[in-house]
């Protein structure tokens, strides 16, 4: 009798587990909760099948291609995680082992516009977008409670020509009316946050002339300058140390940034865009179905991370009004909040290719025709 008992509590111990694991791979919560660094999928093995080595972020919105719930059709994957300076250095000047690769927007724009660069082309897919007005960082003890106060000041960057710095620039200009050349710049000789972004490659180290741009201490990161007060602000898309461990004189220069970056969205209609996919052009060449196959691919990888936005994401996040935050930026942003193809973001690429071209950084003013493959112009999400 003890051991029919105890056989029954042994099976209904399995089935629970069984059900449990069923229901979280379903929803999708396994891929949420991995680490940013995935595993690579094996190499293509089965015959009559490409093999394509793709690289990037493992993030929501790719997870479900790294990881193989969504698939290139025709092909086989193995993904190598690498960290968006080291992307943009092994394309541009290095060993260009990648097939389809994340990359850096600017970088990319620099690359062709000043060095001749045509290796590969672009896919209308952004996996990496941001609003930057949170970017900015400030001593508090300097007078500055607007951007229009940045006149004249020292302001801080690692890098130069990076997609954010780019960025910020740009609207401080044009939504404040402050222009570069009205700063003094101060480029830092380190970055305290070059250990997730991988080596800055030179495409983000660019310095254009007419500014007044001058170099850090040595030894020194974007950090130390804010905290010893040689600097008055600071632009970097990473949180400077200072500001993660509380410094009493370092705050954001827009504390509620996600009001100021909703306003700004709903004015402009802009969603920065930092990173758009790169894929070899020597391959398409050979292949010329492939960039729909891969455009299609990221674009179902994104409508599985919707899928479980809507179902399970405010399970999933250990924030606790993560929900009102999906209803909001829907409300805002609609539906496809984060969209690829050229038709919903002709104006977000069309104002960066101005930025670089005003601030002296490509050399000429760009075109959405010549940066993007030609096959993928007219691309659509289904």
């Amino acid at each position: 009798m003890h051991e029919k008992t105890r056989d029954r509590e042994k099976s209904i111990t399995i089935s629970r587990r069984q059900f449990i694991k069923a229901t979280v791979l379903s929803a999708g919560a396994a891929s949420a909760l991995s680490t940013v660094n995935a595993v690579p999928v094996k190499a293509a093995t089965t015959p009559n099948k490409l093999s394509l080595i793709v690289s990037g972020y493992k993030l929501d919105r790719t997870a479900a291609l790294i990881d193989g719930r969504a698939t290139v059709e025709g092909c086989e994957i193995k993904f190598e995680p690498m960290g968006i300076g080291d992307i943009n250095t092994n394309v541009f000047s290095g060993p260009q082992t990648l097939d389809v690769t994340e990359i850096g927007l600017h970088p990319f724009m620099l690359a062709y516009a000043n060095e001749g660069f045509r290796d590969y082309s672009l896919l209308p897919i952004f996996p990496l977008r941001l609003f930057r007005h949170k970017s900015i960082f400030i001593r508090t003890d300097r007078g500055t409670k607007g951007p229009e106060d940045l006149r004249g000041k020292k302001v801080a960057t690692p890098g130069f020509s990076s997609t954010s710095l780019t960025w910020l620039r740009g609207i401080v200009q044009h939504e404040y009316g402050v222009k570069p050349e009205e700063i003094q710049w101060v480029q830092s000789s380190k970055d305290s946050s070059a250990k997730a972004a991988g080596k800055v490659s030179k495409q983000e180290s660019m310095v254009p002339k007419g500014l007044s741009v001058s170099k850090g201490p040595e030894g020194k990161d974007e950090s130390d300058l804010l905290e010893s007060g040689e600097v008055d602000a600071l632009f970097h898309a990473a949180e400077p140390r200072a500001y993660i461990q509380g410094h009493p004189k370092v705050a954001r220069l827009f504390p509620d940034f996600r009001k100021t970056e909703r306003a700004y969205f709903k004015k402009t209609g802009i969603f920065p865009i930092m990173h758009a996919v790169a894929i070899r052009n020597s391959l398409v060449e050979q292949h010329p179905w492939l960039p729909k196959a891969v455009f299609d691919a990221y674009s179902q990888a994104k409508k599985l991370m919707y899928d479980h936005l809507k179902k399970m994401g405010w399970a999933t996040i250990s924030l606790p009004w993560v929900a009102q935050e999906i209803e909001e930026t829907r409300a805002l942003m609609g539906e496809n909040f984060w969209p690829y193809g050229i038709t919903p973001n002709r104006k977000t690429l069309e104002a960066l290719f101005q930025y670089s071209y005003e601030q002296g950084l490509a050399g000429r003013k760009l075109t959405i025709e010549e940066l993007f493959h030609p096959s993928s112009l007219e691309f659509t999400e289904s």
